[in-house]
């Protein structure tokens, strides 16, 4: 039997609540998931402050966390390759191979549509709320971020002081001003 596999491929700066909606929705439609964590060459930068490991740690436990099997689904770090008319075939090469591309993104749906692959928009989810910026902002402003994340990606926060790291990321240089 032939598996059905989809790619969903975000920043995941951190990841959060509405990730885990996204990609338990997305595991009642194919059989198998290939999640990328996005501009894995990024760390310690204000907008994305953890790195792919990190990442790929916090999801990991969050679908464990979840009873999500393991044989369900696949992460793999990507770097940007800024290159924009061969980026789906840099995907392509970095994964098993996929059939259905989940994105809101209109260039990565233009790209892997023009590619002959099947597009669809990932499910809808609270996204005023749940998004990587919120998290961050509410991080930074010492507001509750914990209820927008997983209880994994908490901790791994916790565990590499990434409260700090993303407060003293937001503090402008003197000489950036």
């Amino acid at each position: 039997m032939n598996k059905t596999r989809g790619i969903l491929i975000g920043r995941m700066q951190p990841v959060h609540n509405g990730h885990m909606q996204v990609i338990k929705k997305i595991l009642e439609e194919v059989d198998e998931i290939i999640i990328g964590i996005g501009s894995a060459q990024l760390s310690h930068e204000p907008k994305d402050p953890f790195t792919a490991g990190e990442r790929i740690v916090m999801i990991s436990q969050a679908l464990a966390d979840e009873g999500i099997d393991s044989s369900k689904y696949y992460i793999i770090p990507m770097q940007d390759i800024n290159f924009n008319a061969i980026w789906a075939s840099h995907v392509k090469m970095l994964t098993p191979p996929f059939s259905i591309v989940y994105s809101g993104n209109s260039l990565v749906k233009q790209l892997f549509s023009e590619e002959g692959f099947e597009v669809r928009q990932p499910p809808l989810y609270d996204r005023l709320h749940l998004s990587g910026t919120e998290v961050r902002r509410r991080i930074i402003e010492d507001e509750n971020w914990q209820e927008l994340v997983p209880k994994a990606t908490a901790d791994v926060i916790k565990e590499i002081n990434g409260v700090e790291r993303i407060r003293n990321l937001s503090i402008k240089e003197i000489s950036d001003i």
